[in-house]
């Protein structure tokens, strides 16, 4: 287990934490009918309710003033208190599950309430200092009773069967993140991402409140409720939550607006990208690549598959991709070969990729990447979520549902060439010629592995900007793919939208890759 680390999100500088890191295995799971339960019980439609009345009175954080010795905690103090596990939700009462809590302190400052569901009815965890172990920290037993807590985590046996492993946790405004089979944890998901990227200060939600429904004794499942406000929105959440070899959480929510929104972004993913095989400018670090992401994937409704490489920019890059009733998209940890990170603490070969997949129509929308400058990997610096055509305005009501998968390959069954690496250099003949820019993209994949390599595969290459040279595409035995060379002389200064694939007759071979080249 590695230590707890913090990640400085640079969306507006906000902080949020990064959970410890635990590795699972499980069972791959279906698609859920959950059910609510019967008249007179606690339902998803109490949430709703409560999310509605919240949008109709002012906002106002639940954030009361912490005692200094939890205030001016540093980070390393912090990390001292945790949970007594013998204290854990179910420990003692052989369920599949089990739960803790998260201390409220140093960055923590919101107060979270938790609620318990049991036999329809959700009664409030009532926050006890004798929950917790505070380590070296020196606190008094006359604890505030109503000092609430900071988040939560789930357990489940996906591992082994004698063994509870942490599968989720919701801590830090409305930040939630899973594991699955041999994962680390690594990207993090929110329930809503505003203004991000804008040059006016990003507004982070906050799940204020939790419900957790106590599971069957052979459950598979678990289901979680949350209650998100902000000063634009509040909103109804519902997570069923599936462990296994794909931990998959299918998440519906019901949004109430106090005020219009610039920016509003569905489903938002967030990761660390430091730098890869796409870096073309020196990095001092004797890994090859750092990252817990390496590109955006998103499946259009007519079938397309777009790979955009993820970079570390020196200025902030903002991407759209306009996508109508997105089938997918997701930030993707392709590369799984320790020998791309060399590094035996993080373990980035172990890291999740994360999918998101629209329940229903989405209707019109763009897909956004926002790229930010990072000097350090402990850093979140890449964000991508799905924003609606339609600006909202005050009293406007908006549902969604999405399954979200946390997983190793969730391109296993994928036949089509896919990009599984994007190099850049110096193109020309002088190899001191800066001018000119050398691509270099590898595509594998079951149907680039059948052909024979004596085949006519050609390529489609573009560009906004510039002139680009002939492609050449040539067999690569090394992955039993096909390898892309062009190269691009730019127009000054101006960036480069360039997007290419692969073809073989009039039959597309691959999916499309699109990168933006940028002179830095």
């Amino acid at each position: 287990m590695t230590p707890r680390m913090i990640r400085l999100l640079s969306f507006g500088l906000a902080l949020a934490f990064v959970s410890n890191v635990w590795a699972g295995e499980g069972t791959s799971i279906a698609e859920p009918a959950p059910v609510e339960g019967a008249p007179g019980e606690f339902t998803f439609a109490a949430v709703v309710r409560r999310a509605a009345e919240l949008a109709t009175h002012p906002y106002s954080p639940d954030r009361p003033a912490l005692p200094d010795y939890l205030s001016n905690l540093d980070y390393d103090r912090y990390r001292d208190i945790r949970f007594d596990v013998t204290r854990n939700l179910w420990r003692n009462e052989g369920l599949p599950f089990q739960a803790n809590f998260f201390h409220r302190g140093f960055l923590s400052k919101d107060r979270v309430t938790i609620n318990l569901i049991e036999d329809g009815q959700a009664t409030p965890v009532a926050f006890r200092h004798d929950l917790f172990n505070y380590g070296r920290n020196l606190v008094p037993d006359d604890m505030p009773s109503d000092l609430g807590f900071a988040g939560l985590r789930l357990m489940y046996p996906i591992n082994r069967d004698d063994l509870f492993d942490e599968v989720a946790v919701f801590q830090g405004a409305s930040y939630f993140r899973a594991v699955a089979q041999s994962l680390n944890y690594g990207i993090s998901a929110r329930g809503l991402a505003i203004d991000t990227g804008l040059p006016s200060q990003e507004e982070f939600p906050v799940f204020r409140e939790f419900w957790i429904r106590k599971p069957d004794q052979d459950a598979t499942e678990i289901t979680v409720y949350a209650l998100m406000d902000s000063e634009s929105v509040s909103g109804a959440y519902r997570f069923v939550i599936h462990p296994g070899i794909e931990t998959v959480i299918n998440v519906k929510t019901r949004l109430f607006f106090r005020q219009s929104v610039k920016k509003l972004g569905i489903a938002p993913l967030t990761s660390m990208f430091f730098h890869g095989e796409d870096t073309d400018r020196f990095m001092d670090d004797f890994r090859p690549e750092v990252h817990d992401s390496d590109g955006l994937i998103i499946e259009t409704s007519h079938g397309e598959r777009i790979w955009r490489p993820l970079v570390n920019p020196v200025g902030l890059r903002v991407s759209t991709f306009q996508v109508e009733n997105p089938r997918a998209f997701g930030l993707l940890q392709r590369d799984r070969e320790f020998t791309s990170y060399e590094d035996l603490e993080a373990h980035y070969q172990n890291r999740p990729s994360a999918v998101v997949e629209p329940i229903g129509d989405w209707g019109k929308g763009v897909v956004e990447l926002v790229e930010i400058p990072s000097n350090a990997e402990r850093y979140d610096n890449i964000g991508a979520y799905w924003i609606p055509e339609q600006r909202t305005r005050p009293g406007d009501e908006l549902e969604f549902a999405y399954r979200l998968r946390f997983t190793k390959n969730p391109e296993a069954g994928m036949l089509g060439g896919r990009v599984i690496s994007t190099r850049i250099g110096a193109g020309g003949t002088d190899i001191l010629d800066s001018g000119r820019r050398k691509f270099v993209v590898d595509f594998a994949g079951e149907t680039l592995t059948n052909l024979d390599s004596a085949s006519p595969v050609d390529a489609m290459v573009f560009t906004t900007s510039g002139q680009l040279s002939k492609p050449i595409v040539q067999a690569n035995p090394e992955t039993h793919g096909w390898r892309l060379f062009f190269e691009l002389t730019p127009d000054g200064n101006t960036p480069a939208d360039l997007r290419a694939f692969l073809r073989h007759g009039d039959d597309t071979l691959s999916e499309t890759w699109s990168f933006r080249w940028v002179r830095e």
